[in-house]
């Protein structure tokens, strides 16, 4: 103790010195143990890890069992959706150019007989749309898809017709790149130059369906108008869509405002016929109409 008091800073200094050696020693314990422990699940991990890696997984068979089942199920969904959509598209019949071309002039005759029996007109020069075959015949290959094309929009102007519109001012078939060419029956389509595809066109999934495109315009009422665009939807034999629809009102301005000759306490007779104010009026459609022709 004599020591202490003589050299009581050195004294001090090692009393601490010896605490923080202890403490020390302590949290280096503790953090061995906690290595340990780590070190030992990390390596448990791992070796789980690997162990799974090597596997070769195999399903559960319950489970397996009902993927099966749910894939047959999803098939045949999908198989009776097909055929649904198939029957809904005039079928592709093997003609020859020539008979493509009778079947065109009877088509524009009986179209033009029922358009007159209806009171519907035709623009000038109808053909239908097909007024490049009219004195020219299609290529061989080309001959059947334009028989069925014929088939639809001979559907399509039956539709309009039936309705009882006003009149068919316009009609046009859009032509697609590859156009059905027209010859005197020696050249094959494939002679036609092809389009220019993108590139990996040539490894891109086959096209599910195929379309041609009919550009209309005509006037109706707009109790036939409706009646087009729902018979149009809902065509049984045909799938259409409507892909743009433009409506304009043959009627640009409203009704001008009678002035009457009564005075204000008057009362009109009740012989007089009522005058609508809207409702009379037609409609000019413009539309563009798609008909399908599913590829599987």
């Amino acid at each position: 103790m004599n020591w202490y008091r003589e050299n009581r800073w050195l004294g001090n200094f090692l009393i601490a010195f010896a605490v923080t050696a202890l403490v020390a020693l302590w949290f280096l314990f503790r953090a061995r143990s906690g290595f340990t422990e780590a070190s030992a699940q990390f390596n448990e991990a791992a070796t789980e890890h690997n162990r799974l890696e090597h596997l070769n997984p195999f399903p559960n068979e319950g489970n397996f069992r009902k993927t099966q089942a749910a894939l047959n199920d999803y098939g045949a969904t999908l198989t009776k959706l097909k055929e649904e959509l198939k029957a809904r598209v005039l079928p592709v019949e093997p003609i020859a150019p020539n008979e493509f071309q009778s079947r065109l002039r009877r088509a524009i005759v009986n179209t033009t007989e029922k358009a007159r029996t209806n009171r519907v007109k035709l623009p000038e020069n109808f053909h239908l749309g097909f007024d490049e075959f009219r004195t020219t015949l299609p290529t061989t290959a080309a001959a059947p898809l334009l028989g069925q094309e014929l088939a639809q929009v001979e559907l399509l102007f039956g539709i309009l017709i039936d309705a009882r519109v006003d009149a068919i001012a316009v009609v046009k078939r859009i032509l697609p790149p590859e156009t059905h060419s027209t010859d005197s029956g020696q050249a094959p389509a494939a002679t036609t130059p092809a389009v220019r595809k993108p590139a990996g066109a040539a490894n891109a999934a086959p096209a599910v369906f195929e379309r041609e495109t009919v550009d209309l315009t005509f006037t109706a009422s707009p109790s036939a108008t409706r009646k087009v665009l729902n018979q149009i939807g809902s065509s049984e034999q045909q799938f259409f869509i409507v892909r743009t629809l433009y409506v304009r009102n043959q009627q640009l301005k409203g009704p001008a405002r009678e002035q009457t000759t009564a005075t204000a306490g008057t009362t009109p007779p009740p012989t007089s016929a009522i005058k609508f104010i809207v409702g009379n009026e037609h409609v000019e459609i413009t539309a563009r109409i798609e008909m399908v022709r599913f590829a599987f």
